[in-house]
Parts: C-alpha cells; sequence; structure tokens
C-alpha cells in the first residue's frame, strides 16, 4: 500500500460510514439519527466531514430527506463491502474465542461435491473437529474467480481452460458419460461417441459450466450444434427431465451411479469414447505454502485421495 492510499484509508472513520449507509437506507439523516440513537446534528457534521476527505458531494439535500449523487452511489457500493467484511471479520474471530482453531473457505464446482467431497470432507472434519469448513458451490470459472479474488481459500475444480497463476495440485478423475431413459434408441449402446447424440435433445447444465463448454466445444469441431432443449442447475434436475422425456443428457459416471437409486431408477448410462470425457479434479490456491494451517492440512487431506503426487505447479493461462 503506498503512503497516499494509508494517509486516505486513515482519513476514513468507519462511524462515519455507518451513518452514510443509514443514511441512504432510510433516505433522510433524520430517520438515521434516531435508528442510530445519535443527534442529527452530528450525522450531518459526519457526513459533511465526510464530503471534505473525499472531496466531493456524496448527497443531495432536499426538503423531503436526501437522494445520492453518482459519487455517493459508489461510496454506497465499497462502504457496504467494507462493513460486510468487518462483520465477516468478526463473526470468524468470535469463533476462535469460541474454540474453533482454524477456518477454510472452500468453492468447489458441482462434479466434486457430488462425487468425492463429502466422503473426503467428513473424514477431514472427524480428525479435525475444531476446524470450521465454509463450502460453496459454483461453476468452475467462478470457483477459479474466487481464488484469485480471495473470496476462497481452496478451490476444486476442472481448470481445462487455465487458471491465471494459481497453483494447483491433483485431486480426483473422473469420467463423463451419455445418460438415456431406458426405452431411449441409444439404451442398449455399451459405449458411443459424443456426436451420435446430437441427432437427440439435450438436457445440459448451465452454458458456463465445463461440462456444457466441452459438449458445445465437440459440437462445433464436427460441424454440428447441440439441440438443448432445457437448462437445468443440478445433476439431480438433470436425472429427473431425462426420465420424463425431455432429452438425454451427459454427467459424471460416479455422480450418476450414487445417484440411481434414488431419483435415476429410469435411466442408463452410456460410455462415452470420447478424449474430453476422461476428465481430472485439481485443487488449486494461490499459493499453496502460504496458506493458514488449517487450510494447508485440508489440502494434504485432500492431495493424499489423488491418483499422483505431484509437487504445486503454475497454470499459465
Amino acid at each position: 500500500m503506498s503512503t497516499s492510499e494509508r494517509n486516505f484509508a486513515r482519513r476514513i472513520d468507519l462511524t462515519s460510514l455507518q451513518l452514510f449507509v443509514a443514511v441512504c437506507e432510510l433516505g433522510s439523516i433524520g430517520r438515521a439519527a434516531e435508528r442510530e440513537f445519535i443527534a442529527a446534528s452530528a450525522v450531518s457534521k459526519r457526513l459533511s466531514d465526510l464530503e471534505a476527505t473525499l472531496g466531493t458531494a456524496l448527497l443531495y439535500r432536499h426538503a423531503r430527506g436526501v437522494d445520492l449523487t453518482p459519487a455517493g452511489e459508489s461510496l454506497l457500493h465499497h462502504a457496504r463491502s467494507v462493513l460486510y467484511s468487518l462483520e465477516k471479520m468478526q463473526g470468524e474471530l468470535s469463533e476462535y474465542a469460541d474454540g474453533v482453531r482454524g477456518h477454510v473457505r472452500v468453492h468447489a464446482n458441482i462434479s466434486a461435491i457430488v462425487q468425492f467431497l463429502p466422503e473426503d470432507l467428513g473424514v477431514f472434519t472427524r480428525a479435525h473437529e475444531a476446524i470450521k469448513i465454509d463450502l460453496e458451490e459454483h461453476l468452475s470459472s467462478e470457483v477459479i474467480r474466487a481464488v484469485q479474488e480471495g473470496a476462497a481459500d481452496l478451490g476444486v475444480c476442472h481448470v481445462a481452460g487455465g487458471a491465471g497463476e494459481l497453483q494447483s495440485l491433483p485431486y480426483r478423475h473422473d469420467r463423463l458419460a451419455l445418460i438415456v431413459p431406458t426405452g431411449h434408441a441409444l439404451a442398449d449402446r455399451r459405449r458411443i461417441d459424443f456426436v451420435e447424440s446430437l441427432a437427440f435433445d439435450h438436457v445440459g447444465l448451465h452454458t458456463n459450466s465445463s461440462i456444457y463448454v466441452a459438449m458445445h466445444e465437440a459440437a462445433l469441431q464436427a460441424g454440428r450444434s447441440v439441440k438443448l432443449r432445457i437448462h437445468v442447475t443440478g445433476l439431480d434436475a438433470m436425472c429427473r427431465m431425462i426420465e420424463n422425456g425431455l432429452g438425454i443428457g451427459v454427467m459424471p459416471q460416479r455422480a450418476f451411479e450414487l445417484m440411481q437409486d434414488g431419483i435415476g431408477r429410469g435411466l442408463v448410462s452410456v460410455a462415452l469414447d470420447d478424449a474430453w470425457a476422461a476428465r481430472e479434479i485439481r485443487l488449486v490456491a494461490r499459493d499453496f505454502s502460504t496458506l493458514p494451517v488449517a487450510a494447508r492440512s485440508l489440502v494434504n487431506h485432500l492431495h493424499a485421495a489423488a491418483d499422483s503426487t505431484d509437487a504445486p505447479e503454475s497454470l499459465a493461462a
């Protein structure tokens, strides 16, 4: 942080930011003063001082209350972000006072969450009861971005498209299969090339998901297109749509096997012969060596499940 940035940070008062947000939410200095149990004149003075510090007007003041200037709208966005981060910091630190000795933020794609993480995280948490794990499901591209931006300590996803300067370690392998209803024309096939499925309607995941991107690229290479009948957000929803005749779909074979006893009884899987159907799920971090102890313990545990023991490598885009 430069000297000018440090000086700016020192001039910004958190109480003034809280009052500014309150005024914006209520549209009135008087109502904000009542809610925050402070004199209206004191609120007005703090806002004026804040405007002087920033060198720009933040509010249009009128008889009915206040409206935001363009600069005020920008500050409101940043102020809410700062205050939210402080609340989150307070919550995490209070957990240490309650005995929690570590907190790991993990973002993972749906394939990892459905197929592998429940068992692996279950074993880890039973062995490390004082470590709290926050797990969020996102698309692989969003997982990578969250790690890059520091919103997650650890990512678990496919990185076929590159991950900038992040480091990665192998975690698990999965293989995609074509899922069809038991009475479908392709149901008796043991193996198939994906392009043969393009004659039929498909049920697909989000267009930014790694599975859909691979399907789309394969279709383009064949000079064809995917006849996508419906988008779904989860593998269980995909199975239900396929079972009810809305199309066929592509998903990880192991995920299908795990769900087959529940919602996939009227479905069968057909192995895909395409090279892109064999995939690797990797652990990603900005720098494994600088992760907190709790996060490194989790990385070691998950990496132990991998098929190889590669050293961290840089994934240049």
